[in-house]
């Protein structure tokens, strides 16, 4: 029965009234506990350089300099590497079988080109370094997670632990000293038939990282690799796919449905730790990049027209992917910064100029190569495009900077002197606190 009118208050107020009153709390005690770990986590900033490139099978020559690619003149903290076709996609390898000799020749390449002799920017400088007691220690293996797989094409459980290595031991493993005043190491690589993705870092950084996992996903000839690592405090996602190509309409349903499918079949094994990520959108940092194969809905005339203009809105208005990058698209959330240079696809091999439509390889230029980022805490520096004539796509880079949480030992012995009472005597004054700044003035 309901009550009569003029009662004080009716049971559902009262219910409602009691709801609120536990929300405040909740929040209020969480605002109190993200003011306890404030007091000693420190926020710090990490220069962070995501490239990709589609090397069209193209092994790479003594010579190559990929110093452009890289940008190695402002250095970064880390440097997240994808490649795609390192290897022919029509020769039938099954994942863990693949030829791994173009691998071996990328990485050193990549390792000259980091660890050349140049002048220290001091304005670049590291943050990497933590107190000694906050320092991690590097897990013994990753652990990789191969997804969907053919039985023929699994891995054996000691190929899957990819040991977290110093490329210095590979290069030279009797010169010690060289090795300790190499300024970057890799910290992970991996190959999926010609999908390559390799991770290098700063060497103090290496020690601040940890929870290093591994996550593919085979879609047809291309897919997905996927690394998860905690810097710090803060979890990231570093993730280099290769979609479905094709000009024709309707192709670019098939590579939403691709990032569907790896979104949806990407995990990180558990490690037995509570907060560490299982999937790609769990993580707070996640930089994906690669040869993503949306095209231009525009003819191949148009097209060239508008190149020729260098009207590069003009373009971008008929691309594919920023149909997607919109509200309740594939790549919903997802960002990307401005483009400002030509289509990175498709080129003539070793020619600046793009492929005739003459020609048996003539495809309407796009732009390919993608570099996306998501969540907060990372912010876009600059997104180009190096003009190196290997392949017939052009590689881009992405510098940002991202912020990493970092565990302060000493202000956290300094917090622990709270005693629980004198924590819970905070909290309950401020409930006091806040119940009666809601009561009107006229009843006090």
């Amino acid at each position: 029965m309901a009550a009569p009118p003029g009662s004080p208050r009716t049971p559902r107020m009262a219910g409602h009234e009691d709801s609120q009153t536990k929300a405040a709390s909740y929040r209020l005690r969480r605002q109190n506990s993200e003011i306890l770990r404030a007091q000693y986590i420190d926020v710090r900033e990490l220069r962070v350089c995501a490239g990709t490139w589609n090397v069209g099978t193209k092994c790479p020559p003594s010579d190559l300099d990929i110093q452009e690619w890289l940008d190695i003149h402002d250095p970064a903290d880390i440097y997240v590497l994808g490649f795609q076709e390192i290897i022919s996609l029509g020769v039938g390898y099954m994942i863990g079988t693949e030829d791994n000799h173009p691998v071996a020749v990328w990485e050193h390449t990549i390792h000259e080109t980091l660890n050349k002799k140049r002048p220290d920017k001091s304005e670049f400088k590291c943050h990497s370094d933590s107190p000694p007691s906050a320092r991690f220690i590097p897990p013994d293996c990753v652990i990789a997670m191969d997804n969907e797989l053919p039985y023929s094409a699994k891995l054996s459980t000691s190929a899957r632990c990819l040991q977290v290595l110093d490329l210095a031991c590979d290069v030279n493993i009797v010169n010690r000293v060289q090795r300790k005043r190499l300024q970057y190491v890799r910290l992970i690589s991996r190959q999926m038939v010609g999908l390559f993705l390799s991770v290098w870092v700063r060497r103090r950084l290496q020690k601040n990282i940890q929870n290093l996992r591994v996550s593919i996903v085979d879609v047809g000839n291309k897919g997905s690799i996927s690394v998860s690592m905690s810097i710090h405090e803060t979890h990231f996602c570093f993730v280099c796919w290769h979609l479905t190509a094709g000009e024709n309409i309707g192709d670019e349903l098939k590579r939403n449905a691709n990032a569907e499918k790896i979104l949806r079949k990407t995990v990180f094994s558990p490690i037995g730790r509570v907060g560490v990520p299982q999937r790609i959108h769990d993580h707070e940092r996640i930089i994906l990049l690669g040869d993503l194969n949306y095209r231009l809905n525009l003819s191949y005339e148009t097209t060239h027209e508008l190149i020729s203009k260098q009207d590069w809105d003009g373009l971008f208005e008929k691309d594919q992917l920023k149909r997607e990058l919109g509200k309740g698209c594939t790549f919903d959330g997802w960002i990307e910064g401005s483009i400002s240079f030509a289509p990175t696809y498709k080129h003539e091999f070793n020619s600046e100029k793009y492929a005739s439509d003459a020609s048996e390889s003539g495809r309407t230029p796009a732009w390919c190569d993608r570099i996306l980022s998501y969540g907060k805490g990372t912010k876009l520096l600059s997104c180009t495009r190096a003009e190196l004539t290997l392949s017939d796509h052009r590689p881009v880079t992405a510098f940002y900077i991202t912020e990493v949480e970092v565990f302060i030992h000493r202000k956290f012995q300094r917090a622990l002197k709270f005693t629980n009472a004198e924590v819970e005597d905070n909290l309950l004054n401020c409930e006091a606190g806040n119940f009666l700044a809601q009561i009107p003035t006229t009843e006090l």
